[in-house]
């Protein structure tokens, strides 16, 4: 009889742990957010290569390698597009981060950037002008990687 009763209520903790585990499942999505990634599409010039590519290994790298020593991204990334159609980006700019900065945190960035660059508003706005006499930005996207719910 104790054998039974023990049998019993090995049957019945085994069906509601799996039970359990069965509704947790169908109310859980199958993935889970991961990082963001903010691709950038690239159309450049002909004749422009070489002088776009050098402010990419050099003042773009720089700017992002300090948002990287700062936490702020994870990652980034220069895509080639070998065999771009008329309508397609020759280049894509990839940052990686984790989160999407708040109001204040963003705020906070801003002055320490500004303050590391050593150069005003003005300044960066006509480099940024002066960039499109050989390159063109054709769209941004922001995505989410998507992580298998394991």
């Amino acid at each position: 009889m104790l054998k039974n009763l023990l049998i019993g209520l090995m049957f019945c903790s085994f069906t509601f742990v799996t039970s359990q585990n069965a509704y947790a499942n169908d109310h859980e999505p199958p993935f889970i957010g991961g990082n963001y990634w903010e691709v950038t599409g690239i159309k450049v010039s002909d004749g422009g290569w070489m002088k776009y590519n050098k402010w990419l290994a050099t003042e773009w790298k720089k700017n992002l390698d300090f948002a990287v020593s700062q936490g702020w991204l994870k990652s980034y990334q220069v895509l080639n597009n070998v065999h771009p159609r008329a309508d397609e980006p020759d280049i894509y700019l990839i940052r990686v981060f984790e989160n999407m900065g708040t109001v204040a945190e963003n705020e906070q960035r801003r002055v320490k950037y500004m303050e590391w660059t050593k150069k005003s508003m003005e300044k960066m706005a006509e480099e940024s002008g002066n960039r499109a006499e050989y390159r063109t930005v054709m769209s941004t996207a922001l995505m989410q990687e998507m992580k298998f719910r394991k």
